[in-house]
This record gives structure tokens, C-alpha cells and sequence, in this order.
């Protein structure tokens, strides 16, 4: 056979394979197509997808080219949003039994919650990562709820007799179903006579004439395989009766009183719902046309309406009537709730009230005060005391309020608790502020109660650090901010006789300041190469501590000389706290850190020249092999073939690297080798641009499309004996790959 014909045969043969001559150096991924379902004993493949708790199993049908996944591969099918977005895909099946397997399908189930038009599906490769593009759109919905809807006005459950709503002209009704849980969880297809409507909602607001009726709406396809079509409303027009409630007896009520609302037709077989700020307060029932108000109930304030309904008349709402409270008034105590009296002293107890010409009427311990009939009352005594607050006028003269207790109380002795004003920990706050926080007066029986809004402005104070009076702190607050002020704390309190000593507080302020150390370098060379890590702060007159990764590594080394990796931090004791530095972490040299753009070898055409560029140093000198500078920048041009070396620097620490530059090798990659072992074109010799690269990956097929080899820096040793050959003539496939890029590709004919 001739080379050109070996060569259409091996094309062919690799394309049927590999789809196409690109995908010989990395797999396709195709998108996936919906598939048949083998349970179900049919052919037909779906274009929507219905699925509900009987019936949720689906296919499609997935397919890519070689070369194999990683032996560790999977593949996941993905599913998007019903909007086709992948910004957050949910996983179907991951699958890592079909490496070797190039046209399969996935079978997945439908999560509960999909509902929408746009669903697609992607499928992805895990080794190497890889995805394949977006299926088509499909319409895709879980049925979780399929039994015919209900509705009926305002989704009450009251259907009406013989499915009809007779509104009156200009008058409009609300339908919602009322026998679906989580309603406005769905979209429906509302329609009016048998036309659809554009409202999505659980609810509609018809006004207009017609025969109107529901169902969820599961798409295009799968609304009809559900079963949600609900009963029919039949609206129409009539006239209206002019329904309304007439003029009650009174609109503003006293407590326990009562007044009937009564619609102004009546006797006529009507159906009657009666509605309280626009919720029915009775169920649709005939004749009903009064509705009692109780005033006695609480809450009873608000707007009346009465809907009627009933053959020969339209569903008509009255206007509404507006129903108050006229015994609606308040009572305010004006003192504090708990308050002291001292012997020998008076306080004053008053109220405040919106009542109109109020009565007042004092209690102590719930026995009546004779005599105290006003808004105040001055009390020497301990005990509960309340007014009572009565109308002295109007419909509601009967109506009494009482006013919240007051505890007054005549302590034993009195207790004085100070706190830390805001949050507080020991040695890390810079400030803080102490201030009497609570007051409690102390019964003889050692009962106690808070009396702090009453008395603490009446009291003295004097603050005391370490048992010593503060000058001029006599406050209910002190402010604390420097590190001096450190101690514990008290404050003595004075009211008359009574003179109590508050509970201690300690105080540890940290210093307001702060330590920085710093270091002549970060990444450590070798063991004998030593790091300076130093302070500015003035270690020589306290007591401080090195730490490497948490542990103490000196305490006396102002200086601190370090060779070893890690995470160094300085600790200064202030006071008897920690001051703690920042951190330094000293790295590891790492030779990777420097890398060259054109790799370790330059090949470029004789009389050209090449640029070459360096990152990841500080600094940089390119040498030739006699140790002729030729830059000290992170770039060098060469013109000339040979030896180079780049020195580069991190910090301190120094990286050599070897460069070969050579010319570019002219001829061309060879179709024809002989292999007869006479030392003349016995074997496959690339141009250097290709071969001796650890970056160029050379791959050759024989005509099955199975690789022969696979390999980066070819040597130019294939092949390696004459005994691989099983014919005459063979033709080979070869392609030369630099990263993703095709650099060559052709045939290679084996002649033996």
C-alpha cells in the first residue's frame, strides 16, 4: 500500500475514534440528550419532564471522545435552575463506573421542588475537569400535589348554592381555592370562560360576568397529566338592593355594654355574613340580619359590614359602621415603681389620666385609703400602693381604671452593686469606665428591692482604689485610662444614717500602645543562614518573651537571631499584662518561587535573537559562562547560542539557575524513517524546538489509533529496535502538543 493511502486509512481510522483530529489531545465532552426509559416498555423520548410520587425516573443520554479519563475520573450529571442558570447546579448522578465507557445514560430522579420551563442539563468530568456544554431547555415539574382545587369568595370554604355569584354592578368578588396547603407557593392558570388569564397568583378579583375556574399551573405539558382543575364560579350582574346596617342606638360604647346592628332589608330568604374590620366574624346564614356588639368583649372596637347573597339578588357589602370604646381611657403612674421612704420622711405618689373629670380613690395593700381622692397622695409608710381612676361623667360613668402598683419600702439597710460600664476583659481594654449600676434597699428579713431610679441621685459617693479615697471622684461613674489606675475599686455611699459599701471591681488596663517588631528578611536560605528579628520598643526595663509557632524561645535576646521556619511574635509584660507584637512568619526557601517564561532551554532561529524573563525574585544577574554581567533586570536578550546562568534573589537568599540557548534546527520533522539498522535514519530525530522539552508532548498512533508513545522531552530514540515493526511498511500518526496547542502533526512511515 502506498504511504498516501496508509495515511487516508489511519485518518479515518482515528477520526471514527476520536471524533476528530483535535480531539486526539483531549476529550469532548457532548452535550446530553434526553433518552428513553427501558422500564417502561416504550420507544418514545421525552421532551418534558412530569414527575410525582408514583412515577420519577428519568434518562439522558451522554456521550464523549477519547483519549480515556483519569482512572479517578467522575461523571456528574447537573441539573440548572428552571431559568437554565448553573450559578448554583444541583447534582443528580455521580457516577465513577463508566472511564472506559464513551456513550451511556444517566438515570436520575426529579428534586421535589422543580418547577419551571428552562431546566437544563450539563454533565462534567472530575479528572480531567472538563464540562460539557448545556443541553436544550426543558420543561420539568414535580406534580407534589394533584386532586382537583377547591375555591369559593375569599377562599372561606363556602361555596356557593349552585356554583353561581351574583355580584352587583361595579361590585367585584375575591376566588382563591381553599383546600391547598402553602398556596402562595404555586402558580396557577386562572381562566374565564375557558379563556386563560394573565394572573399567575392563588388569588383572582373578578368583576365581570363569566364562568371562572382554576388549576396549578404544572407548564405546558404537565398541567394536563396533573388532576388540580377546580369547580366552576359562575359570576354574574344584577342589581343591587341597596343593602346597608342601620344607624345603630349608639356607636360608642361603655364596658359591658351592648348594641345590635341591623341590616335594612330583612325577610326576604337572604343569606347573611356579618364582617369585622373586613373578616367574617359569622358563617353565611339565611336571615341572619342583626349582630349583636358586646362591649364586654374585649377587643370589640372596629368596622361592621354585612354582606347579602341569595336568588334574585347580587352579593353586595354594605358600608361600614364604626364601633368605639367610650370608656377607652389610660392611667399613668408618675413616680417610680419601687421608692423608699426613710424614717421621718414623706413621699408623694401621683397619677396622671386621659379620662374626662376622673374620681380618684388611693389603696395600700389593697384596703382604701380614706380620704385619698386625688391625683396624688403622700406616704410615710411601707407598703403596695394603687389609684383607682372612675368617669365621673358621660355614658361610661361606671368605668374604672387602676393604675399600676407602687412598692414603697422602708429598708433594713441598703446595698450598693457597681459594674464595668461596658464591656470589660483584664488586660485588654486601654480604658474603662466603673459606675454604680443598681441599688437595693434591704428588708429585716433580707428581702430586697431595686430602688435605683428612686435614690441614686439622693445618695453620696466617694471612690476608693486599694483602700484609698480618690480625690475628687465622688460620681456615680469614674472613667479609667491609664495603666496607673490600675487596683480594685469600691465606692462608699451615704444617704441620712445609712452608709453602705459597694462590691469590688479589679482593674487590669493594658497600655495604650503598641509593639512592632520587625526582620531583615522572611525566607530562611539554610540552617546558617540567620534572620534578624528586631523591636523598636525599649526592652531593657521589664520582662518580655520570643515565641515561635505559640512557644517561648527567649527571654533575654533583645535581638532575636533566628534560622528556623515559623510564625514569631514578641511579648512584653506591662503592668503585669501582655503586650503582644504583631507576627513575622519566616518561610521556607522554595527555589519554585523564581521561574523563567521560555523554561530552562531558548531555541530561536540563527540571527534572531529572543528576550527571556524572570519573576518571583528581588533582584537578578544573567551571566554568560565567562561571568560577564549581561543584565541585573528580571530580563535578558539573547543573540548567541550556548551556556547562560541566572542568579536570582529572594531577600537574602540566592537561586542559580541554567539556561541553554540554541539555534533553531531548519529542517523539517521526517515522514520516512529506515530501520534497518545500518546507523542512517534509523530512528525518528525531531528539530530541537520539539524534542529535549519538557513541555512539548509527542504522541504517536499507530493506523488502530492506539498510542505507540505518549511522552514530554523526547530524546529522538524512537523507535528503539527493528522487532516492533510486524509488516514491510508501517504508517504512523504523530502529533506534537505544546500545553493545549497543536505545534505539528502528520504521518511517519516505517520502512524495515
Amino acid at each position: 500500500m502506498k504511504p498516501n493511502l496508509h495515511f487516508t486509512l489511519l485518518f479515518t481510522i482515528v477520526l471514527s475514534l476520536f471524533g476528530s483530529a483535535d480531539a486526539l489531545h483531549a476529550q469532548t465532552l457532548n452535550k446530553p440528550e434526553p433518552a428513553d426509559n427501558p422500564n417502561t416498555g416504550g420507544n418514545s423520548i421525552w421532551t418534558a419532564a412530569c414527575a410525582s410520587e408514583s412515577f420519577n425516573e428519568y434518562f439522558v443520554n451522554f456521550t464523549w471522545n477519547p483519549p480515556l479519563v483519569n482512572s479517578d475520573n467522575s461523571f456528574i450529571l447537573e441539573l440548572s435552575d428552571a431559568n437554565g442558570s448553573f450559578s448554583n447546579p444541583v447534582e443528580l448522578v455521580n457516577d465513577n463506573s463508566r472511564n472506559t465507557d464513551f456513550d451511556f445514560e444517566f438515570q436520575f430522579v426529579l428534586p421535589t421542588d422543580t418547577r419551571g420551563e428552562g431546566y437544563r442539563f450539563r454533565v462534567k468530568s472530575t479528572s480531567p475537569a472538563k464540562t460539557s456544554p448545556e443541553s436544550d431547555a426543558f420543561p420539568m415539574y414535580y406534580i407534589d400535589y394533584d386532586s382537583p382545587l377547591l375555591i369559593s369568595p375569599n377562599g372561606d370554604g363556602n361555596i356557593p348554592s349552585g356554583g353561581t355569584i351574583q355580584l352587583c354592578d361595579g361590585s367585584s368578588t375575591v376566588l382563591s381555592p381553599h383546600n391547598i396547603t402553602n398556596a402562595d407557593t404555586y402558580q396557577y392558570n386562572w381562566y374565564k370562560s375557558s379563556t386563560l388569564l394573565g394572573e399567575k397568583g392563588p388569588s383572582l378579583t373578578v368583576s365581570s360576568p363569566g364562568m371562572y375556574y382554576v388549576e396549578i399551573d404544572y407548564g405546558s405539558t404537565c398541567s394536563g397529566s396533573a388532576n388540580t382543575l377546580s369547580n366552576t364560579i359562575e359570576i354574574t350582574i344584577g342589581a343591587s338592593l341597596g343593602i346597608a346596617i342601620n344607624n345603630p342606638s349608639k356607636t360608642d360604647l361603655c364596658s359591658g355594654e351592648t348594641v345590635d346592628l341591623e341590616a335594612n332589608i330583612i325577610d326576604q330568604g337572604l343569606t347573611y355574613v356579618w364582617y369585622k374590620d373586613g373578616v367574617a366574624i359569622t358563617s353565611p346564614t339565611v336571615d341572619n340580619d342583626t349582630y349583636t356588639v358586646d362591649a364586654s368583649v374585649a377587643g370589640f372596637e372596629g368596622d361592621y359590614t354585612v354582606e347579602i347573597d341569595g336568588s334574585g339578588t347580587c352579593l353586595e357589602l354594605s358600608a361600614p359602621i364604626s364601633i368605639t370604646n367610650a370608656g377607652d381611657f389610660t392611667v399613668t403612674v408618675d413616680n417610680p415603681n419601687n421608692i423608699v421612704v426613710l424614717p421621718g420622711q414623706t413621699k408623694t405618689l401621683s397619677v396622671s389620666t386621659t379620662a374626662s373629670s376622673p374620681l380618684y380613690q388611693w389603696y395600700k395593700d389593697g384596703v382604701q385609703i380614706t380620704g385619698a381622692t386625688t391625683n396624688s397622695i403622700d406616704v410615710t409608710q411601707a407598703g403596695v400602693y394603687y389609684a383607682a381612676v372612675t368617669l365621673s361623667g358621660g355614658a361610661c360613668s361606671s368605668t374604672t381604671v387602676n393604675s399600676e402598683q407602687t412598692m414603697v419600702v422602708s429598708p433594713a439597710a441598703f446595698e450598693i452593686n457597681i459594674d464595668y460600664a461596658t464591656s470589660y476583659t483584664s488586660c485588654s481594654n486601654t480604658s474603662i469606665v466603673l459606675e454604680v449600676s443598681s441599688i437595693n434597699a434591704v428588708a429585716g428579713d433580707g428581702s430586697k428591692t431595686d430602688v435605683t431610679t428612686d435614690l441614686i441621685s439622693s445618695f453620696s459617693y466617694q471612690w476608693q482604689k486599694d483602700g484609698a479615697n480618690i480625690s475628687g471622684e465622688t460620681s456615680t461613674t469614674i472613667s479609667l485610662t491609664d495603666i496607673s489606675e490600675n487596683g480594685n475599686y469600691v465606692v462608699d455611699a451615704a444617704l441620712t444614717s445609712y452608709s453602705p459599701a459597694s462590691n469590688p471591681l479589679s482593674v487590669k488596663l493594658l497600655v495604650n500602645e503598641t509593639l512592632t517588631i520587625a526582620s531583615n528578611g522572611t525566607v530562611s536560605c539554610s540552617n546558617t543562614d540567620l534572620i534578624d528579628i528586631t523591636t523598636s520598643t525599649d526592652l531593657s526595663t521589664g520582662s518580655f518573651e520570643w515565641f515561635r509557632d505559640g512557644a517561648s524561645v527567649s527571654t533575654t535576646e533583645e535581638t532575636l537571631r533566628v534560622s528556623e521556619t515559623g510564625v514569631y511574635q514578641l511579648v512584653v509584660q506591662r503592668n503585669g499584662c501582655p503586650l503582644i507584637s504583631n507576627e513575622i512568619t519566616i518561610s521556607p526557601f522554595d527555589d519554585s518561587l523564581i521561574t523563567l517564561d521560555s523554561g530552562e532551554r531558548v531555541v530561536f532561529p540563527e540571527g534572531s535573537s529572543k528576550i527571556v524573563r524572570a519573576t518571583g525574585g528581588t533582584a537578578y544577574r544573567w551571566l554568560d559562562m565567562n561571568n560577564n554581567l549581561l543584565s541585573n533586570s528580571d530580563s535578558v536578550t539573547f543573540t548567541d547560542e550556548g551556556d547562560y546562568i541566572l542568579v536570582a534573589s529572594i531577600g537574602n537568599c540566592e537561586i542559580t539557575k541554567s539556561l541553554t540557548v540554541d539555534y533553531l534546527e531548519t529542517f523539517k520533522v521526517p515522514n520516512v524513517i529506515t530501520v534497518n539498522g545500518d546507523g542512517i535514519n534509523d530512528q525518528w530525530v525531531l528539530p530541537n524546538s520539539y524534542s529535549n522539552d519538557a513541555e512539548v508532548t509527542v504522541t504517536i498512533y499507530n493506523e488502530k489509533g492506539e498510542e505507540v508513545i505518549n511522552e514530554t522531552n523526547y530524546q529522538n530514540n524512537w523507535p528503539s529496535s527493528t522487532t516492533a515493526f510486524a509488516k514491510q511498511n508501517e504508517v504512523f500518526f504523530y502529533k506534537i502538543r505544546k500545553a493545549s496547542e497543536v505545534l505539528k502533526q502528520g504521518t511517519v512511515t516505517v520502512i524495515r
